[in-house]
């Protein structure tokens, strides 16, 4: 059995490491490994997460995909949701959360009979927080979408605002040569938002 961590953050202005600490913490409590680590800046609510694919292509059966919270892995639609769900299973791979205590117990080997009864039960409540993180999903686009037409209507909207400092600072770094893992430590930001300034630099150099 093998473990692989996989990290996800919505945005590329989110880190998607932050949780990395955490999923150490367990696994050294737990006594396992983790053979490897996945980083991802995707909106969970996307079936199509290149490094989630990657890590369902290398897993073999009896491994274990290991996460912070489900709504890590999934904020699917249902539709989606099954597809996904259909994918873990064929290949034999078992998911464990920090938020779903039952799941835990999927690091252990055991009887038959044992392990069919824990996986029953890790199936159906995983499908309930894959609900919950869905509604979430849709309940926080819906007072989003509230709060803009509300601020519209008031002329308060201007739209989001960039950390234009942060990225100013990146932009000038990338100037000097330095590298993604050099300016990640001094800005202390993510590596989805170097990639993002950087290739805002090279359009800026084409045109």
């Amino acid at each position: 059995m093998r473990v692989y961590a996989y990290l996800r953050a919505s945005t590329c202005d989110q880190d998607e490491t932050r949780a990395k600490s955490e999923l150490i913490e367990f696994a050294t409590d737990k006594q396992i490994e983790i053979s490897a680590w996945f980083f991802e800046n995707e909106s969970g609510a996307k079936l199509n997460r290149p490094e989630l694919f990657r890590l369902l292509d290398i897993a073999v059966s009896g491994d274990v995909v290991l996460v912070e919270n489900v709504d890590r892995i999934s904020r699917l639609n249902t539709k989606d949701w099954e597809a996904l769900k259909h994918t873990i299973n064929s290949k034999g791979l078992r998911v464990v959360s920090l938020d779903l205590p039952t799941s835990h117990q999927l690091l252990q080997t055991g009887d038959e009979f044992t392990e069919r009864m824990l996986t029953a039960i890790n199936t159906m409540m995983l499908d309930m927080l894959a609900a919950i993180a869905r509604k979430d999903y849709d309940d926080r686009k819906r007072r989003q979408a509230q709060g803009i037409a509300k601020a519209k209507g008031n002329g308060l909207y201007k739209g989001r605002r960039d950390d234009f400092d942060k990225q100013r600072k990146i932009y000038s770094l990338l100037e000097a040569g330095k590298s993604y893992n050099y300016i990640q430590d001094i800005i202390g930001c993510s590596r989805g938002l170097v990639a993002k300034v950087s290739n805002n630099r090279q359009r800026e150099l084409s045109t």
